[in-house]
């Protein structure tokens, strides 16, 4: 990949530096850094522990500030639920982060550029790019305007497996059976595809998909709650 193509992604995210090495830095990967004989600095390691911690001092402001009568402990799953692997991955995707992550040979082969993990670390050291480049206002902007919106959604779906549980005693009766079984496993081992359906008292309600087992059952219940909703 030509590095010119991250003008691309500069416009994708809304944002231009005035250090456009920050966010080649931030878009190298740890693996490509090691094929290529690169520095340990210049991974993106270090901008994704610089990202995290910014991260979540922007939204646990955030938080604070919209849900003044929230106590501690539901601020904490709330935010979980919006800066976990699987939401920052979302961002990812929605930004088309996979197209600009410089990755090596062997994680090109196993699609690393669509695995949440690389994803998810991608968008943390963006977010401490950007807060080098311009600033934790500059960063703050990104955050609230990709990774801080369709809360709801976030934390039902973060919450799902237990909302439901709480879901089906309330409607039902406290002993109500939750069952997920997998219907369908597909791809290689390095790129898993489940599909796992939910059944409550041995009638299947939904379906869910996802490329670990655990992601799978989470939709599977998100989708339960809205049928029984």
């Amino acid at each position: 990949m030509k590095f010119a193509a991250v003008d691309q992604l500069q416009k994708n995210i809304g944002y231009e530096f005035k250090d456009i090495a920050l966010l080649e830095n931030a878009l190298t990967h740890s693996s490509y850094a090691h094929e290529n004989g690169l520095s340990y600095g210049a991974n993106n390691e270090r901008l994704e522990f610089l990202g995290d911690a910014v991260l979540e001092l922007s939204s646990s402001r955030f938080i604070f500030d919209k849900y003044p009568k929230v106590p501690e402990g539901k601020m904490t799953k709330l935010r979980a639920a919006l800066v976990c692997e699987q939401s920052l991955a979302e961002v990812a995707r929605k930004l088309n982060f996979g197209d600009f992550i410089r990755l090596s040979n062997g994680e090109i082969s196993t699609g690393g550029a669509k695995r949440d993990s690389i994803l998810s670390d991608a968008v943390e050291a963006v977010i401490g790019a950007i807060y080098l480049d311009g600033g934790f206002d500059a960063a703050d902007i990104f955050i609230k305007k990709y990774v801080l919106v369709d809360i709801d959604k976030k934390h039902m779906m973060f919450e799902s497996k237990s909302a439901l549980q709480e879901l089906v005693q309330d409607k039902y009766h406290a002993d109500t059976k939750i069952e997920y079984k997998v219907v369908e496993e597909s791809g290689p081992a390095h790129a898993k595809h489940f599909r796992i359906a939910c059944f409550v008292q041995g009638k299947k309600l939904s379906e869910g998909v996802g490329p670990t087992k655990k992601k799978a059952e989470s939709m599977a219940a998100y989708e339960a709650i809205k049928i029984i909703s």
